[in-house]
């Protein structure tokens, strides 16, 4: 018997403390279109400012090795991986990572090919940005440096500007005091012709505070009573600020039982005065002065009025459940 043509495959599962598990690998069957589609792909030529990707697989100090599924491999140097000049080769470049460069020759004299990732970048952020802007697309950014009017970030590689009027709802006076602080922002102005970038924390800032703020009013209990304060006299009325960061309008025909032909004939700015929360609709707050009950007990600011809520998790509306929980004389 030849000992080549027959023997045992079965694995030995005698010793079960010093085998080791094997996992069999699926099968992959090629078909000879697979390896013309293969070689095909390999030995297609490449234009200049044609977008690759491949996968990193070397790095060194000056240079990155991209294995392009081609005849030869990648190169990226240093000075065309990023305009990001926090950027380092060693920390922001992984082997194994994924990787999109644009063609910059297809021999760089030493029989690979030359790429830039930087160029990639360009072409590819710019189309990123404009769905960012399309979209309000919350991101993350780092301060780079503070520059006139302004501070400087990366976004997608590419540059960006924030004017100091954009960085927050506060008045910023001192740009520099921004640098390497991490900020919310989003997309405001993205033109590729011109190389314009420009970003905003403050808008981000500004709709979580209108989300906030319509959150409390939503939770506001009409036919409370309270305090407030004359904010703003206008012809039609008064702005009263009822605590809680939340002002309501009283109409001027809310502010007196008499006929009055000007809200300053009753009201100045700074007052304090006890109002009714009327209606809240739509984000805003009706406020009655009229219509404020004698011998009513009298909530002194909003952020003091509990919440209920039901089973489904919407605020109960009851005035009666709302007024039980406070004692009357």
């Amino acid at each position: 018997m030849n000992n080549q043509d027959n023997f045992d495959v079965t694995p030995d599962t005698t010793n079960n403390e010093t085998s080791t598990e094997q996992v069999k690998q699926p099968e992959v069957t090629l078909s000879m279109k697979d390896f013309e589609d293969q070689i095909n792909s390999s030995f297609h030529k490449l234009e200049a400012g044609e977008i690759v990707k491949g996968t990193v697989i070397g790095i060194s100090d000056t240079e990155v090795t991209v294995d392009l599924g081609y005849y030869a491999e990648g190169i990226i140097r240093l000075e065309d991986l990023s305009h990001d000049p926090r950027f380092s080769i060693k920390a922001d470049i992984k082997v194994g990572a994924e990787i999109s460069a644009a063609v910059i020759r297809e021999d760089d004299g030493n029989g690979n090919i030359l790429l830039s990732k930087k160029e990639a970048d360009s072409i590819l952020s710019w189309v990123k940005l404009k769905e960012y802007k399309e979209e309000k697309k919350i991101i993350d950014v780092k301060i780079a440096q503070a520059v006139n009017g302004g501070v400087i970030t990366y976004l997608e590689g590419i540059r960006a500007f924030i004017p100091a009027s954009q960085l927050s709802l506060q008045y910023v006076e001192t740009p520099e005091t921004w640098v390497n602080k991490e900020l919310q922002v989003i997309v405001i102005t993205v033109d590729e012709s011109n190389n314009k970038l420009v970003l905003s924390g403050k808008e981000v800032e500004k709709d979580k505070n209108l989300a906030e703020k319509n959150s409390k009013i939503s939770h506001l209990q009409v036919g409370i009573i309270t305090k407030g304060i004359v904010e703003k006299i206008a012809p039609y009325g008064a702005f009263v600020n009822i605590g809680d960061g939340l002002s309501g309008l009283l109409h001027i025909s809310q502010i007196s039982n008499k006929r009055i032909k000007s809200p300053g004939e009753v009201l100045k700015e700074g007052q304090e005065v006890t109002v009714k929360i009327t209606d809240v609709k739509e984000g805003k707050i009706g406020l009655s002065m009229r219509a404020v009950e004698e011998n009513t007990e009298v909530v002194e600011s909003v952020e003091e009025v509990p919440f209920e809520y039901n089973s489904g998790g919407e605020a109960a509306t009851g005035l009666a459940g709302l007024l039980s929980k406070f004692k009357l004389d």
